[in-house]
């Protein structure tokens, strides 16, 4: 069978996404992936005169701009099933969850129980999330309306926007937000390394840093429109390679995905990390290859985005007065930086101890 990965290329208003589109068919088509590109389905529309202003009501337009991405991404993804090539990559110009910032929740409901959807399935049905931060954030003297007739956004509808489409994707496992601190041509360069990391390609890292903090106020976190609760089961697999091998059960209010993970960390800290989503029968098969030296590791994940950072909020249940947080980035001189409410006590990094695979053997005191 051949490999077939989905990703979604969002963002805010004028951020770059068309270019960086151009940018993925070359450079993965080079690699040796078939490219298939889902296209943006509100410019499809709303270019073609079905808008949210020319419908009856905005929940008339969100019904069927929803019903048609799902539709079109069904049926790329059966066309890449009949195709020949190993490896296909489907690229969506946005995906189903972006339509969740043009809706108010109650509008969001019924637009999921109309078309029998289930949030959680929808948002992870995609390997990776790729968010390219609008020019309205600090990069102002390029937003324009001309690369896009669809655009109405002023600079600050686009960066209130912006935030609403990071919130409806916080949750996601891998969602990636790229930000405008750096040139264009640079934040491209990082969308590209950010997309090899996600599909595995050898010659990627990422580095993962750990810290340490209070036991978080768990309300103020569920208040957070940016930060997303999922309840995660971690098992890990009988090894002799001397990698890491774990399957994951990730869901909420009774709807779970199921992933199985190699890692392997460098000695400088980098880690390469393999990820394939399990069907349930697989979960359950790999399961009976579960390492009885360790126990499973159950635990209340926080997805949180602050700024330009995704971080994972860990809290476990043999914990009481600390937790953990970890992120991911490509280099080592990012400034890390909390919200103060997230309140740190040190850097874990590297420490044996503090890793998951060294908690299921061994609970290290609270401190």
């Amino acid at each position: 069978m051949n490999l077939i990965r989905k990703i979604v290329v969002t963002g805010g208003p004028c951020a770059g996404k068309t270019t960086g589109l151009s940018w993925i068919q070359n450079t993965f088509s080079q690699r040796g992936w078939k490219v298939l590109f889902v296209p943006e389905t509100a410019t499809e529309l709303i270019t073609g005169g079905v808008c949210p202003w020319t419908c009856g009501t905005n929940l008339d337009y969100q019904i069927g701009q929803m019903r048609l991405q799902v539709t079109k991404e069904e049926i790329f993804r059966a066309a890449a099933e009949s195709m020949p090539d190993d490896r296909i990559l489907i690229v969506c110009d946005r995906g189903a969850l972006d339509n969740k910032a043009y809706m108010n929740d109650e509008e969001f409901r019924a637009v999921l129980t109309r078309l029998h959807l289930d949030e959680v399935e929808l948002r992870d049905s995609y390997d990776a999330v790729f968010h390219l931060e609008t020019a309205a954030k600090g990069a102002v003297e390029a937003y324009t309306f001309a690369n896009n007739a669809a655009r109405y956004e002023t600079p600050e509808q686009a960066c209130a926007l912006d935030d609403r489409l990071i919130a409806a994707w916080t949750g996601h496992p891998h969602l990636r937000v790229i930000g405008n601190d750096t040139n264009f041509e640079n934040k491209l360069q990082r969308l590209l390394s950010e997309i090899s990391s996600a599909l595995g390609e050898p010659e990627t890292y990422e580095i993962e840093r750990k810290f340490l903090i209070e036991y978080p106020d768990v309300s103020w976190l569920e208040r957070q429109p940016n930060c997303h609760r999922v309840e995660i089961i971690q098992t890990y697999l009988a090894s002799e390679d001397g990698q890491d091998r774990r399957v994951r059960q990730r869901g909420e209010n009774g709807t779970f995905l199921y992933y199985e993970t190699t890692k392997r960390i460098m000695p400088d800290g980098q880690v390469i990390e393999l990820s394939r989503r399990l069907t349930d029968r697989e979960y359950l098969s790999l399961l009976l290859n579960a390492d009885t030296t360790r126990r499973q590791l159950r635990k209340t994940r926080f997805c949180m985005t602050y700024g330009k950072q995704s971080l994972k909020i860990d809290l476990y249940p043999f914990w009481h007065r600390q937790a953990m947080v970890q992120l991911h980035m490509r280099d080592e001189k990012e400034p890390v930086d909390f919200p103060p409410q997230l309140r740190l006590i040190r850097e874990v990094t590297g420490v044996k101890e503090y890793k998951n695979s060294s908690l299921a053997l061994r609970i290290p005191e609270e401190g």
